[in-house]
């Protein structure tokens, strides 16, 4: 056993050198890649280790290399946990985010074992067992480090399993190996894990497993890189964990097998070495997986059914529900378009499924959502772009699915003007269009089916119903999509004309000061109103354009506890500068109002203002302040020419709507949204001729609720 033990744990560990050399060779500087190569080397090392310890002669000398031995293992959870969770996930970075005290904990507890509580870990020295190789009991320290290798193991097999589970088309079958390699691995070592607590021993011939599952995955490791050149086979994860996780049902059924195995060892008393029946136990489940996973399989029991049992092969109705299921909640056109590869790539056994969308804009195709490319392969569709927009050209007009089988030189009539590594490079074998009426939207390419099979009318038919659906779904969201973009544009516009609107009445009041400048000048109170109000105004546009980063946002209120007759002096004494003095003021007592003083000034001088235009030169306005039954009131009256009934009724506090010749319609629009962002509210008398009358009526401190 021992000779066995050393000629595995040397062979495996060159094996994995010489894959992680490989593994950095395809490319060095891709994080999975690094942490693919460093998980080989630190298992190498471990079983270099490993070796050492089983072909040393004393015991000193064989728990030296096992205290060595630790080290090493102690850094493969939180390593390869760390691969588990970036291995071909694009968003991969949220992932090592949202686990960082998972992985950083299984990096640092096992350390801590070994380093801290060193004599806790083994309690005596090492003997020789019945397979002649070294035997050591445990303490406390390694029961927990051996616990942290079983759980750190289950975590792994549970994050590949979620990638694998995740994936479909092309993507898993290029993963499929690779999972099933580190998967490999994994599991063996959940049971030489148990088998360490079960019997608080580490008995080294376990280790013959580790070795051997090592070999078997490597070369599971080359069959997956052999399917892809790197291992960035990027798709996006939900981040749902998945609670009926395949894992523990292979982890029990794995240590379920391996019990009868020693069961039945020890009852018939066969001599059967356990390990080495647990490494065939592991293995022929790696294969019954491997096959379950197989696409080719599902296809050849779904047409068994069909021809033997006179069954369709598709229930119209389920993939109908499906796929309204599946489409029913998604809101972007990336996710739809995802979501629609995915089921079709399921239901056909089709690897490579994508959906180019037509921009009508540019005249080109855009990739939305595929089976075949990741986000950074799809470089290869712009090497031909000049193919692609003939291609475009030519099938915009078609209304029926092409077969576009170039191996057999039957390309459809219109398309020999392509070159067969336009069809190979975009994976295109089947086409499907996607309208919705008369309109083009894009289409669905399909290639690589497997076996090779090509499709019947019957696949066709039900295609083309999931075609239609599609494009109708899609369509939705374009819809959807340009009139949110339209809601944008208008409520920025709104908010850049509330913003033009401030800046008219500060220029309103500015051009009032210098007409009246020239008349009063030597009036010194004049002169300190006017200079008080330019001031002011100043301030007011430095001001306003720093809120010019927030117009298309909601209007937010700062408010603080004020009296409203300051702010009503306030409002006034800046206007009284250009109005000189046509503003009368008739303040009463009120309370306390919570009220963001410089919106409630903006409410005010574009009522005065307002008031000024429907008055004239001649005419008086009068405001005054009072309060009833918990709510303070500002009135604003005039003797200008009033509104009529109708426009109250139909145009008033709409924007763009005035009967100003020079007016744009948004001072009052603007100012009822302040008011009712205060929770107060605007109303309005007027009469044809006789005048209008505004009351702001604001919640006070102790009325309001």
């Amino acid at each position: 056993m021992t000779e066995y033990l050393t000629i595995i744990s040397y062979v495996s560990a060159g094996f994995a050198l010489v894959l992680a050399g490989f593994v950095l060779y395809r490319d060095s500087r891709s994080f999975v890649h690094r942490m693919l190569a460093i998980g080989l080397g630190i298992v190498a090392v471990e079983a270099v280790l490993t070796g050492l310890c089983a072909g040393a002669i004393m015991p000193a000398d064989a728990l030296f290399w096992l205290r060595l031995r630790n080290f090493a293992t102690a850094l493969l959870p939180g390593t390869w946990l760390l691969f588990s969770l970036s291995f071909s996930r694009a968003n991969y970075n949220e992932f090592v985010s949202r686990w960082k005290w998972v992985w950083l904990a299984f990096l640092i507890l096992p350390l801590t074992a070994i380093v801290f509580f060193q004599d806790a870990f083994f309690i005596a020295q090492p003997v020789v067992g019945l397979k002649t190789v070294w035997m050591v009991p445990i303490g406390w320290s390694g029961y927990a480090f051996h616990l942290l290798m079983l759980v750190g193991a289950i975590l792994i097999l549970m994050n590949l399993e979620r990638t694998l589970r995740n994936s479909t088309g092309r993507l898993r079958w290029q993963i499929k190996f690779m999972v099933l390699g580190v998967g490999c691995m994994f599991a063996v070592r959940i049971y030489t894990a148990s088998q360490s607590l079960l019997y608080y021993l580490v008995n080294l011939s376990l280790d013959l497993l580790n070795g051997g599952a090592l070999i078997v995955a490597g070369l599971l490791i080359l069959r997956s890189l052999a399917r892809t050149r790197i291992l960035n086979v990027d798709f996006y994860l939900s981040q749902t964990f998945l609670y009926n996780s395949f894992t523990i049902v292979f982890v029990g059924l794995y240590l379920i097998a391996v019990g009868i195995v020693a069961k039945l060892a020890v009852h018939f008393d066969t001599g059967l070495n356990v390990p080495l029946g647990a490494l065939f136990v592991l293995i022929g489940l790696l294969a019954l997986f491997a096959l379950l996973l197989s696409d080719r399989l599902k296809k050849l029991l779904r047409r068994f059914i069909s021809r033997h049992f006179h069954r369709p092969i598709y229930d119209y109705r389920k993939e109908w529900m499906k796929f309204t299921e599946s489409t029913s909640s998604v809101t972007d056109i990336k996710s739809l378009c995802t979501v629609i590869v995915n089921m079709i790539s399921r239901t056909f056994e089709i690897l490579s499924v994508s959906i180019w969308l037509y921009d009508d804009r540019k005249d080109r195709f855009r990739l939305s959502g595929s089976t075949g490319f990741s986000e950074d392969t799809t470089g290869a569709f712009q090497t031909i772009e000049e193919e692609g927009n003939r291609f475009i050209r030519i099938y915009r007009d078609r209304s029926l699915p092409e077969d576009f089988d170039y191996s057999w030189n039957e390309l459809p009539a219109g398309y020999t003007q392509l070159d067969d590594i336009f069809f190979e490079d975009v994976k295109i074998r089947w086409c499907l269009p996607l309208r919705t009426g008369n309109r083009f939207i894009g289409i669905i390419t399909l290639y690589d089916r497997v076996g090779n099979e090509p499709l019947s009318i019957e696949d066709f038919d039900l295609l083309g119903n999931i075609a239609d659906q599609s494009a109708a779904a899609l369509s939705n969201l374009m819809l959807s999509e340009r009139l949110q973009e339209a809601k944008k544009i208008e409520a920025f516009q709104t908010m850049s004309a509330f913003f033009v609107h401030d800046l008219k009445n500060l220029a309103s009041k500015l051009s009032l000061t210098m007409q009246n400048l020239p008349v009063h000048f030597d009036n010194p109170e004049f002169r300190s109103d006017a200079l008080r109000s330019i001031s002011q105004s100043v301030e007011k546009i430095k001001l306003m354009g720093t809120r010019l980063t927030s117009l298309s946002q909601k209007l937010e209120i700062h408010p603080v506890e004020m009296n409203l007759n300051d702010v009503v002096k306030a409002s006034v004494s800046d206007m009284n500068g250009g109005l000189m003095g046509k503003v009368r003021e008739d303040l009463g007592p009120v309370p306390s109002v919570m009220i963001d003083p410089e919106q409630i000034q903006n409410v005010l001088t574009n009522l005065i203002l307002n008031a000024h235009d429907a008055t004239g030169e001649t005419g008086e306005i009068a405001i005054s302040t009072d309060a009833r039954d918990g709510w303070a009131i500002i009135t604003v009256r005039d003797n200008g020419g009033g509104m009529s009934q109708d426009f109250i009724n139909t145009s008033l506090f709409q924007p763009f709507r005035t009967t100003k010749q020079k007016g744009m319609g948004i001072g009052l629009y603007h100012s009822k949204m302040i008011v009712e962002a205060h929770k107060g509210r605007i109303e309005v008398e007027s009469e044809v001729g006789k005048g209008t009358t505004f009351r702001v009526v604001l919640p006070t401190k102790t009325g309001s609720r």
